[in-house]
């Protein structure tokens, strides 16, 4: 059963890199193409900004590739599960806002590039949310619920009490 499921993950995970390549390949040839036929946009903008995405779809294409055995084509590694939450979700996200941020760039100009400050804003917003749990776990370590009663020692203090 747990071969089954390696194998149902490596499939899904190459079908995601499949579809996560083609829509880079689709929108970034786009963008060149626009740029250099019907109206000019800032290149250097377009690879600043397009660097995070091309890092991220590296990582997780790296991790979430299935990897076989060239002789006998068997299952060696399924990959790291890319519908996972967390970090491989956010860097989904990443790639997610870059191509919007492309395709407005397209249709509107290099004003379309604020839409990617959604990126550092919503990770700023979460280390922020992470620093405060942390230091809120932190505080309250070493301190007694003010309505605790304290537990007495012996039988009949308890008793008394």
């Amino acid at each position: 059963m747990a071969q089954k499921a390696r194998k149902d993950r490596a499939k899904s995970n190459a079908a995601a890199l499949t579809n996560l390549h083609t829509g880079t390949l689709v929108i970034n040839t786009l963008f060149v193409l626009f740029h250099f036929l019907f109206k000019k946009r800032s290149i250097f903008l377009y690879v600043i900004l397009s660097i995070p995405s091309f890092i991220c779809e590296f990582v997780l294409e790296s991790s979430g590739r299935p990897k076989y055995d060239p002789s006998t084509k068997a299952l060696k590694n399924s990959g790291e599960d890319l519908a996972a939450p967390g970090l491989t979700e956010y860097m989904f996200d990443v790639i997610w806002v870059t191509w919007a941020s492309v395709v407005l760039v397209i249709f509107f100009g290099n004003w379309g590039w604020l839409l990617w400050t959604v990126v550092p804003a919503y990770g700023a917003f979460k280390g922020y949310s992470l620093l405060g749990m942390a230091r809120g776990m932190a505080g309250l370590q070493g301190q007694q619920p003010d309505n605790a009663v304290p537990v007495a020692g012996n039988r009949k203090q308890r008793r008394a009490a």
